[in-house]
């Protein structure tokens, strides 16, 4: 069954249960681990960082990526998100999920100006053709 913006359940509950997201922003990056929520049904992640080389500014450039999940690489688009309400309840969303107390400053961080400014939405997008 498909939910939010194509995402299945199975996936979103995966996404939903587990603590990190495995992410590959562009073509030629590496996956890395962030964390990830789920809100609404949809796929959302901040940035912490915002170095030159980070998986946000590469989705900036490049919107097109991967996660892997359930040992599965899943092509996706990065869509920045507006909406204050969304953004409000993605730092709720952040701060339930990560709740322990090795955990929760850097979800408060999350919250932040700073890192609220980067909230994108992930969603399922047709595989991007190879390079030769």
């Amino acid at each position: 069954m498909i939910s939010g913006r194509g995402f299945s359940e199975r996936v979103l509950a995966l996404i939903r249960d587990g603590k990190m997201l495995a992410i590959r922003a562009g073509a030629d990056h590496r996956f890395i681990r962030i964390w990830a929520v789920v809100v609404e049904g949809r796929v959302f992640v901040r940035s912490w960082s915002l170095k030159p080389r980070s998986w946000y500014r590469t989705f900036l450039k490049e919107p097109r990526g991967s996660i892997e999940v359930g040992g599965r690489e899943i092509p996706v688009r990065a869509i920045h998100t507006r909406g204050e309400r969304l953004k409000d309840a993605v730092s709720r969303a952040y701060l339930a999920k990560y709740d322990t107390r090795g955990s929760i400053e850097y979800a408060r961080d999350l919250g932040r100006a700073k890192s609220r400014a980067t909230t994108t939405e992930l969603v399922p997008s047709s595989p991007r053709p190879r390079r030769p």
